[in-house]
């Protein structure tokens, strides 16, 4: 192994949680600070919370609600060509209907 390029490796890293939570490891660096551990994250505790510190969460939802609100007042293509198609089959049979009648 060469000499003085490898990091310091401190045995007493300090691991600070958003929590509260607190534990002691191994690691290059001698404090962490972390916003989840296994105390808190909802893996391990099996409970929702969402982790939000640029309102991505609520952008994401308003964003949904929008493309909802506008796919719902879109017609897809099959909507709008039966409707096409119907159209032309009543200009067909008024002009059946006058032509019987004419």
């Amino acid at each position: 192994m060469k000499t003085k390029i490898h990091p310091q490796y401190f045995t007493d890293c300090k691991v600070t949680c958003a929590c509260g939570n607190t534990f002691i490891t191994g690691s290059t660096l001698k404090e962490i600070r972390v916003e989840l551990c296994n105390q808190c994250h909802p893996f391990y505790t099996g409970k929702q919370k969402f982790v939000d510190t640029a309102r991505r969460v609520e952008k994401f939802e308003e964003k949904l609600t929008k493309v909802g609100a506008v796919a719902a007042t879109r017609k897809g293509k099959k909507v709008k060509k039966a409707a096409a198609t119907a159209k032309k089959a009543k200009k067909v049979a008024e002009a059946k209907a006058q032509k019987t009648t004419g």
